[in-house]
């Protein structure tokens, strides 16, 4: 858990500014790999309120602009799935 006056950007999984900086401080300027070292996105929203703040800090950090850093791949179902299967109110067939 983060501590009192860290910056939290991954609320889904409790991930501080302060770890997202040494990693990129580390050379790893790869959302993809931030996100399977600290599991940023992986969440309930997706990364919906922390990939764009992490591409606006790797942004800042490396000195890019935010288009030309690679966002990390959306993996979607092989196949639909009913919403109500998603949230246990009914068995998927």
């Amino acid at each position: 858990m983060s501590e009192k006056g860290e910056k939290i950007i991954c609320r889904c999984n409790d991930v501080t500014l302060e770890e997202i900086e040494a990693l990129i401080d580390q050379g790893v300027t790869d959302i993809e790999t931030i996100k399977r070292l600290l599991r940023v996105g992986m969440g309930p929203c997706q990364g919906r309120t922390c990939i764009p703040m992490i591409v606006s800090i790797i942004a800042r950090k490396t000195g890019k602009k935010p288009d030309e850093i690679k966002l990390p791949t959306t993996r979607i179902p092989v196949r639909p799935v009913p919403a109500g299967v998603l949230v246990g109110e009914m068995d998927e067939e």
